[in-house]
C-alpha cells in the first residue's frame, strides 16, 4: 500500500499533464475548424457572386456588337444628313410656291 501511495502522486501528475496537452491540442483543432468554416462560407459567397456576374455578362454586348452598332450609327447619321438636305430643298420649293400664290392672289 505504501508503494501505491508513492506512485499515486506521479501518476496523477502524468494524467494531469496528459489532459493539459490533450486540451491544448484539441483547442487549436477547434479554432482551426471554426476558421475553416468561415473560409468555406466566404468561398460559397464568392462563388455565388461570380455566378451572378457571369449570368449578367451573358447579356452584355460583345466588342464586335459595339463595333457594328458604331457603323450603323454612322450610316444613320449620313442618312439623316441627306434627309436634312432634301428637306431643305423641299422647304425652299414650298416657300417659292407660297410666295407665288400670295403674289398672284394679292
Amino acid at each position: 500500500m505504501d508503494e501505491l501511495r508513492i506512485w499515486a502522486g506521479p501518476i496523477a501528475a502524468v494524467i494531469s499533464i496528459a489532459t493539459a496537452i490533450y486540451t491544448f491540442l484539441t483547442a487549436s483543432s477547434k479554432r482551426n475548424a471554426a476558421e475553416l468554416e468561415k473560409s468555406t462560407q466566404k468561398l460559397i459567397d464568392h462563388d455565388r457572386r461570380i455566378q451572378e456576374i457571369e449570368t449578367e455578362m451573358r447579356h452584355v454586348p460583345s466588342k464586335e456588337d459595339i463595333s457594328e452598332l458604331k457603323l450603323q450609327l454612322a450610316n444613320l447619321a449620313g442618312e439623316v444628313g441627306r434627309l436634312a438636305e432634301s428637306n431643305g430643298g423641299v422647304s425652299r420649293a414650298v416657300r417659292r410656291i407660297e410666295e407665288y400664290l400670295l403674289k398672284e392672289k394679292g
